[in-house]
């Protein structure tokens, strides 16, 4: 967006981006929703190689934020996720806990704020609608298409905001 003196920054999702959630999807498949074991459950997921590899290219000439939909109350498991697997440290956006909106405008939202003062190189993200809206809004985006695609998790994203 606008040029800066200090580093850009490359925006990278979490869930289906850089952690592969398939273990966990279980959790949203029957009613109703178990989100404590949902999230419960991300520490154990295992990092996906193809954005693994792209986060730490990226991070050669950016500085690295993390925007999840996580809830605030995952921040730390979700921060010792990140150290655990190597991955370079950075800002981490959460959802507020009681926060329900969907994804694609809680995300969109942060994008904005970060490009009123940081040029935004790319957002990473799996999310389609997330996606369409920041390439409306003029961010440049690259769609994590690497791991398996969950219609639970889709639906949790825009109508439960949920993650």
């Amino acid at each position: 967006m606008t040029a800066h003196s200090e580093r850009p920054v490359a925006v990278f999702d979490l869930d289906n981006t850089l952690a592969d959630t398939a273990h966990r999807q279980r959790f949203l498949q029957r009613g109703p929703r178990d989100w404590d074991a949902f999230f419960a459950a991300a520490p154990h997921d295992p990092p996906l190689a193809e954005g693994v590899a792209l986060v730490r290219e990226s991070a050669e000439e950016c500085e690295v934020v993390y925007l999840t939909g996580r809830p605030e109350r995952c921040r730390r498991d979700t921060v010792e996720w990140l150290a655990a697997h190597g991955l370079p440290g950075g800002t981490v956006h959460m959802r507020r806990d009681d926060d329900r909106r969907p994804a694609r405008r809680t995300k969109l939202e942060v994008l904005r704020r970060l490009a009123r003062t940081r040029d935004v190189r790319v957002l990473v993200d799996d999310d389609e609608l997330v996606c369409d809206d920041a390439e409306r809004a003029g961010f440049t985006v690259v769609r994590a298409r690497w791991a398996t695609p969950s219609v639970a998790l889709k639906t949790a994203q825009e109508r439960e905001g949920r993650t």
